[in-house]
């Protein structure tokens, strides 16, 4: 059998150095613009909703770890924690959940976060530690310290209890 000769191939160009080429486009059909569409549609609307929810954790996480609140007027809870405490996000899991019996001028809840300076000094000035409640009055004098974990319905009664005593208008 004879031998063919073959064709010289042509350098190929190096994929790095060579711009690279858009990929063509799938015709346009009714069919493939109603498909786009309709993943758009779905895209926006998960985006839009996430987007609207981490929005308001984070500016309700931001008011809840504003120190500054305390003493003004409102009754307040004030939780001693520690983000990397897991006993401390259940403790907080709770307290949240029996905050949400109250009108935001009747019984307000802060967070003194332990790995923040502020949060530090407020836990020294009291002399407690993590996983700790300080029940304040509206002039921001601590008037209970509820000390450990707790249910919502253990805390609920206390934190009842604590804004009609303490009630703008209450009497000491």
């Amino acid at each position: 059998m004879k031998r063919q000769k073959r064709k010289p191939q042509k350098a190929r160009p190096d994929a790095s150095s060579a711009p690279s080429q858009p990929a063509p486009a799938r015709p346009i059909s009714r069919r493939n613009m109603m498909r786009e569409v309709a993943m758009f549609g779905v895209a926006a609307a998960v985006i839009g909703s996430g987007g609207y929810y981490l929005v308001s954790e984070v500016v309700a996480d931001v008011h809840e770890h504003d120190l500054s609140r305390i003493g003004k007027g409102i009754p307040t809870v004030v939780q001693v924690h520690d983000p990397d405490c897991p006993t401390c996000r259940s403790l907080m899991r709770a307290a949240r959940t029996a905050m949400e019996s109250f009108e935001p001028d009747e019984l307000q809840y802060v967070v003194a976060n332990l790995q923040t300076p502020e949060g530090q000094e407020l836990a020294s000035r009291h002399g407690v530690g993590k996983v700790t409640l300080l029940l304040m009055d509206g002039d921001g004098r601590r008037r209970a310290t509820l000390p450990g974990e707790a249910s919502s319905a253990m805390l609920l009664p206390d934190f009842q209890r604590h804004a009609k005593r303490y009630a703008k208008g209450a009497v000491d």
